[in-house]
C-alpha cells in the first residue's frame, strides 16, 4: 500500500487591511520569540488597526496564505514600507519584517512574498529591495542567497532609540 503525496499547497498574497490587525499582531509575536525577544513586542491590536486605516500608512503589510485541499490559513506576512535612494533617484522598498510560520517552511512561501515585494518596487519604477538579517539565522540567509540577494557588508546599521534618541532630541 502506497501513501498518497499531499496536496501541494496553493499560495495566495493579499495586503493586509484593518481587519487583519490580529493576525498581523499575532505574526509579529511569533517573530519576536523566534528572534529571542518575546517580550519586546510593544505594538498592539490597536495601533496596528489605526496604522493600516490611516488616509497614509507608515507601512504596509503582504500576508500570505496556503489552500490545501480546499482549506486556507494565513501562514506568513512581509510587512514594508516605501524608500527613495538619492543615488539612483529612484524608490525602493525596505522589508522591516518576513515572517513564515514553521510549519509552512519549505512551501515557497517566503519566495512568493519576496517575489511581490520584487513586482511591488518594479511597479513603483523602483529600483531596490532592502531588509537586514540577524546573523544567526541561517534559514533566512540561505532563502535569501537562493533568491539571488547579495549581502551588503559595507554598510553597517545603525540606530538611535529610547534616552539615546531622547537626548539628542532635546539638544
Amino acid at each position: 500500500m502506497t501513501t498518497p503525496e499531499p496536496s501541494r499547497p496553493t499560495i495566495h498574497i493579499r495586503s493586509a487591511t484593518p481587519a487583519d490587525a490580529t493576525t498581523v499582531l499575532g505574526f509579529i509575536r511569533d517573530l519576536a520569540a523566534f528572534e529571542r525577544e518575546p517580550d519586546a513586542v510593544a505594538t498592539t491590536e490597536v495601533s496596528l488597526r489605526a496604522d493600516l486605516s490611516a488616509d497614509d500608512p507608515p507601512f504596509s503589510c503582504l500576508l500570505a496564505s496556503t489552500e490545501i485541499d480546499g482549506e486556507s490559513r494565513d501562514v506568513g506576512m512581509a510587512l514594508w514600507f516605501p524608500t527613495w535612494s538619492t543615488w539612483t533617484g529612484r524608490t525602493g522598498i525596505h522589508l522591516e519584517d518576513l515572517w513564515v510560520a514553521e510549519d509552512a517552511r519549505g512551501m515557497g512561501v517566503a519566495r512568493a512574498l519576496m517575489a511581490r515585494l520584487a513586482q511591488e518596487v518594479r511597479d513603483r519604477g523602483g529600483e531596490r529591495l532592502e531588509w537586514a538579517v540577524l546573523d544567526w539565522n541561517q534559514q533566512a540567509i540561505d532563502v535569501y542567497d537562493h533568491l539571488g540577494a547579495h549581502p551588503q557588508q559595507e554598510w553597517i546599521p545603525y540606530r538611535l532609540a529610547g534616552s539615546a534618541l531622547d537626548d539628542l532630541a532635546a539638544g
